[in-house]
């Protein structure tokens, strides 16, 4: 479930598993990462984790710091109730756990899952055909990807089940008008294929906006093309997603956003 931080160790608070400490640390890069690539949207959306050793308790940001504040020791703790564990500065965001909690608790496998709501994720998921099978970004993606329809704002935990049966075995949700969805066994995981969802949507956007007609492809080119996305980034592939995860850090290191480990 980690992914490897250097140093994540030392600055472990007493009382505290230095599992924990490890998955606070990747949790608070990932928002990081989010900031720096721009996929925020103030303090809205959230990404969640897994505490080591559990089943039913996981990680958030508190709702009211954004992305690039976030640090190990400001993610709060929340139980299968949604309510939070120990002392917090700030309070939780209902939404998150709604969307998160449904799929933390009802998928032992995914213990990670981001949202988003970015700019071209959402431009995406607002147009009635959803992601186009026009680029090999998206092509090696669509196999990965299920949509999720929009009930309004996930306050409403009758909407668990429909979450939890819409993503299915996939890894990337399309939420409906809303935003979108990864889930991942690591951080890393969800953390890559969030960037290749995304990059797929801004490649469509960028691609209609230009006015030009699309480029169509042969059926036999697109079943090739999402059938090899399915080999390529699943389990032993040769870009098998979440891999690029220490380089990720490095990129967070050399743009000075790697205080979070605190």
């Amino acid at each position: 479930m980690l992914d490897k931080v250097e140093g994540a160790k030392s600055n472990a608070p007493a009382g505290m598993s230095e599992e924990e400490w490890q998955a606070r640390c990747d949790l608070a890069a990932a928002y990081r990462l989010a900031s720096l690539y721009g996929w925020t949207d103030l303090n809205n959306s959230h990404f969640s984790l897994r505490v080591p050793g559990t089943d039913d308790e996981f990680l958030l940001n508190p709702f009211g710091m954004f992305f690039d504040e976030i640090t190990a020791s400001s993610l709060i703790k929340v139980n299968r109730e949604g309510a939070v564990i120990g002392n917090a500065d700030y309070p939780l965001n209902p939404a998150g756990f709604v969307i998160h909690g449904a799929i933390h608790l009802s998928e032992a496998a995914h213990n990670c899952v981001i949202h988003t709501h970015s700019r071209f994720g959402t431009a995406v998921a607002m147009q009635k055909q959803g992601l186009l099978p026009a680029s090999q970004k998206a092509l090696t993606v669509m196999g990965w990807t299920g949509y999720h329809d929009f009930e309004g704002p996930a306050l409403d935990a009758d909407e668990q089940p429909r979450i939890v049966r819409d993503l299915g075995d996939k890894r990337v949700l399309i939420l409906r008008n809303h935003g979108l969805m990864t889930v991942g066994a690591t951080v890393g995981e969800a953390f890559v294929w969030m960037y290749r969802i995304e990059t797929a949507c801004r490649q469509q956007i960028d691609a209609l906006s230009g006015g030009g007609e699309l480029m169509p492809l042969s059926e036999a080119t697109q079943a090739k093309s999402i059938d090899q996305g399915l080999k390529m980034y699943g389990k032993g592939g040769f870009i098998e997603v979440g891999l690029e995860w220490p380089a990720l850090l490095r990129q967070l290191e050399r743009a000075g956003m790697d205080d979070y480990r605190v």
